[in-house]
């Protein structure tokens, strides 16, 4: 199943980050937060990832392209001048690096996808938060829904907005609202290809759009999670972050460390 990370936005509320690169690359404890998502889904298992670039979309392709000099050790054969990688982790990722256009939106970006994700079910989350999400759990629980859409919703500060809901399902969906039940949509979503039927152009915004237009078609269900999660809205937010990771009390962390020294046959 392929994993969809939206990762081209502009990351206006963390310029002091965002100006410098994109904000899936601002790193948390020496890497980028797009490197923990990935390593969360991996760990259930979803290893192929369609990641929608945007601005700075570049600097996303130069971390992928130049992943294995730069996160491990290099072996070099000074009589032939052969370079190899040696892997320290076991990351067997597919990654696919797509251009959504500078300032497509959410909706829009998914919506350009369309024929990279083909007629199946799909994940999909942003490119900026973390949590101690069960992904198989919520498969599970979205397949037992049987409706084209599920959310991860969560429990952040109050300064969100919230869900309202109807059982299993979301009964109304407003982006950031002043009131609610204190439930947001936290991302680490699962759709249908059915889903491409509410995308309309570039200017769709998937959360305003789409998700407002299912939940009030019964087709939205709301998979709870009440445990750690954290997006990366702010600097405070990024700071929070590093300090869980450094002193080693990092929830979203839910992947083992891989032992070191594991040869990368070439092409592997």
């Amino acid at each position: 199943m392929k994993v969809v990370i939206l990762a081209g936005g502009l990351g206006t509320r963390i310029m002091e980050e965002t100006v410098r690169r994109p904000k899936p690359m601002v790193e948390i404890c020496g890497q980028p937060i797009l490197w923990h998502i990935l390593k969360i889904y991996a760990h259930y298992g979803f290893r192929e990832f369609v990641i929608a670039l945007g601005y700075q979309g570049d600097s996303i392709k130069r971390y992928f392209i130049n992943y294995f000099h730069e996160n491990g050790s290099l072996r070099l054969n000074f009589n032939d001048g052969q370079v190899d990688a040696v892997r320290e982790h076991g990351d067997n990722w597919l990654v696919h690096l797509v251009d959504t256009g500078l300032y497509t939106q959410t909706g829009g970006r998914l919506r350009r996808l369309k024929s990279w994700l083909g007629d199946e079910t799909f994940m999909l989350t942003y490119g900026d938060g973390v949590g101690d999400i069960d992904l198989n759990g919520l498969l599970a629980f979205h397949r037992s829904q049987a409706r084209i859409g599920t959310i991860t919703a969560v429990k952040p500060p109050a300064r969100f907005g919230g869900l309202v809901f109807d059982g299993g399902l979301v009964a109304n969906f407003t982006e950031k609202p002043v009131t609610g039940e204190g439930w947001i949509n936290g991302g680490f979503m699962v759709f249908e290809p059915e889903i491409f039927r509410y995308l309309d152009s570039d200017a769709t915004i998937l959360e305003r759009d789409a998700l407002e237009t299912l939940a009030g078609e019964g087709e939205l269900a709301a998979h709870r999670h009440e445990s750690f999660w954290q997006c990366m809205d702010h600097l405070h937010d990024k700071q929070r972050l590093d300090t869980l990771c450094r002193d080693g009390l990092a929830p979203w962390k839910v992947w083992e460390d891989e032992p070191e020294g594991m040869p990368l046959l070439r092409g592997g």
